[in-house]
């Protein structure tokens, strides 16, 4: 009998271990590439932010309708990221949605020029404010860079698709300075599978591309967290409630993302870059109230987790204002991600929560801030996106901390658990849905 020489199709996978240092060279060159592409997209969006808050600051102290300033300027970046869609229409939104279609053989790779097309649209649409996130923007930048390094390597197509699906898991660790969570988010959400060239091509470019970003902006973690001491066993219920309550909230993030989807996709008669301009627009307003309300919100985040309080009423003004900015944002279809906005929201959720229960059951939970914020960051990104160990490592890799891990445990089971039976599906499952559908795709070499 001769061996068959067929090779695998568009739901199939060469697991052999032929060309494996071929693989893990080509992840190894194309981490350096995603490396300086996402440190240099997180360079020029924090310097927006910097940017985008001085101009806040100098128009409060203007006289006259100074409001005018920050919507004109968060509508302008919003119109321009979608006139840069008009042109790559694919680098529209998140992206992370495509990179699992590719993966399972439903879309084509991305092309090399997805790239400029991302990172110029992301810096305009995050940096003037919108509420997106950088993670987006850089998986489908990684997973860009990926395919063309493994078209230049002459892989197999399926192998190709695989590449592309590891550098985008590189490129979420590259967002949060994150290797491990990045290839975790490759193996529990993308391919949602163990297999061994994937788990190497990953684990090779998230260390190659994070190590570039350390190297480029400095050895530390994302947030400083104030030193705090772990949670005491008596609170893990409290915690487990916490979880339960994150696993509605993330049902109806998820809705509320989709639900803006349609109605602003509805509106066929006005065209994108008018209804983008819209938003900017409105997201520009909540920035002149709000200033830290908007855009990815590493700042606040930061502020949370470094110690700082916040009376209750205006903890909620910048949940509100978020939990609504950010699906209204990613509906202006613009290059940006919606993770980073769900940490800062976690975090949020969970000092809003703190500051209810101890006013209505004073026990002196005061310690219990930073914890419940921990676990905020972790339960809610674990209820909306349904990757719970992805969750949890990404916050704990962004902080350099394990006091709350315990907590961040079982609050971030019960959130999956309450996001699951209430039949919330995972966010990007609904978002890979709505793709317009491609043509067949036949595997070449």
């Amino acid at each position: 009998m001769t061996e068959s020489t067929s090779r695998p199709g568009p739901h199939e996978y060469d697991d052999s271990m032929r060309g494996a240092v071929l693989i893990c060279l080509t992840a190894v060159l194309a981490g350096v590439v995603i490396g300086v592409v996402g440190g240099a997209f997180r360079w020029c969006l924090d310097q927006a932010e910097r940017l985008r808050l001085d101009m806040v600051d100098w128009a409060h102290g203007l006289a006259g309708p100074n409001w005018l300033i920050p919507i004109a300027a968060a509508a302008l970046g919003a119109t321009l990221a979608s006139l840069i869609v008009k042109w790559m229409p694919l680098a529209a939104g998140s992206g992370i949605q495509h990179v699992e279609a590719v993966y399972w053989g439903e879309a084509r790779p991305p092309l090399i020029k997805l790239v400029p097309a991302k990172f110029v649209g992301g810096v305009l649409g995050i940096g003037s404010g919108l509420v997106l996130g950088r993670e987006g923007p850089t998986v489908h930048m990684g997973a860009a860079v990926g395919a063309e390094a493994a078209r230049r390597a002459r892989l197999p197509a399926p192998e190709i698709r695989m590449m592309q699906t590891a550098l985008g898991g590189a490129g979420l660790a590259v967002a949060f300075n994150a290797p491990i969570g990045g290839t975790l988010f490759t193996l529990e959400e993308v391919t949602k599978s163990f297999r061994v060239k994937t788990v190497l091509a990953t684990l090779c470019a998230a260390a190659t591309a994070v190590g570039v970003v350390r190297w480029m902006l400095g050895n530390r973690p994302d947030f400083l967290v104030e030193p705090m001491a772990t949670p005491q066993l008596r609170w893990l219920w409290l915690f487990a409630v916490f979880g339960v309550l994150c696993g509605l909230l993330g049902a109806a993030y998820n809705r509320l993302v989709l639900w803006f989807l349609d109605r602003v996709g509805a509106i066929r008669r006005v065209p994108a870059p008018a209804k983008a301009a819209a938003i900017g627009a409105l997201v520009g307003l909540a920035m002149f109230v709000y200033p830290l309300a908007v855009g990815g919100g590493d700042t606040l985040t930061e502020m949370i987790l470094g110690g700082q309080t916040f009376v209750l009423p205006v903890v909620i003004g910048y949940l509100l204002v978020r939990f609504v900015a950010g699906p209204l944002s990613y509906s202006a279809a613009v290059p940006g991600g919606l993770f980073a906005p769900l940490l800062a929201l976690g975090a949020l959720w969970g000092v809003l929560f703190v500051g209810v229960v101890d006013a209505v059951w004073p026990h002196d939970l005061t310690g219990l801030q930073i914890p419940m914020a921990l676990v905020g960051m972790a339960a809610f990104f674990g209820a909306t996106v349904r990757a719970p160990v992805t969750a949890i490592v990404l916050v704990i890799e962004m902080t350099a901390t394990t006091e709350a891990a315990i907590p961040m445990l079982a609050g971030t089971a019960a959130a999956v658990l309450t996001a699951y039976l209430v039949g919330s599906p995972p966010i990007y499952d609904s978002l890979r849905e709505r793709m317009p559908p491609e043509e067949p795709i036949a595997d070449k070499t």
